[in-house]
């Protein structure tokens, strides 16, 4: 599972002109989840989105406060994209879930989201749709996320204190 993590003053999402989601102050989430992905991949990204300090203090000390910290708002976003190789010039999806189970993932990771923050705060797009997404990106700051059973270096420290 990936995200693309932008701190934003604002963002929104629409569906054929018609506004499906917006927030103010907050982080907006573009969620990739590939074909291997699992519920323990789902559980690791709620809580690291919710917990990464992107965000001044009171004192404007600055990386020291979460979205989680502060009560602000998510913006989540289903990215398939995110997982793509490429075939000479095109890009190729094959990595990337299926659209049914992917569905089931991204929901289960937004329901996490929810349970872990405030849900009123928890905003996202229509999944499947061609959306239209309006951000403010406040720094700008972005950063990726990668679950570690993604990451090579990170999966082969894993194997190796199971030995």
């Amino acid at each position: 599972m990936k995200a693309i993590v932008q701190r934003v003053t604002k963002a929104s999402v629409s569906v054929d002109g018609e506004l499906v989601s917006e927030i103010k102050r907050g982080l907006c989430i573009f969620l990739g989840i590939s074909k291997d992905d699992k519920i323990e991949d789902v559980n690791y990204m709620a809580q690291k989105v919710l917990s990464i300090r992107l965000f001044d203090d009171e004192d404007e000390k600055r990386w020291m406060k979460s979205v989680k910290d502060l009560s602000l708002e998510l913006l989540c976003i289903s990215q398939f994209t995110l997982y793509h190789t490429w075939k000479g010039n095109k890009p190729d999806f094959r990595q990337a879930m299926p659209t049914e189970d992917s569905k089931k993932l991204y929901q289960a990771f937004l329901e996490r989201v929810k349970t872990l923050h405030k849900p009123e705060l928890v905003k996202d797009g229509i999944f499947g749709k061609v959306r239209s997404v309006l951000i403010e990106n406040d720094g700008p700051v972005t950063v990726e996320i990668v679950s570690p059973l993604k990451d090579t270096k990170d999966k082969a420290e894993l194997e190796e204190d199971e030995k």
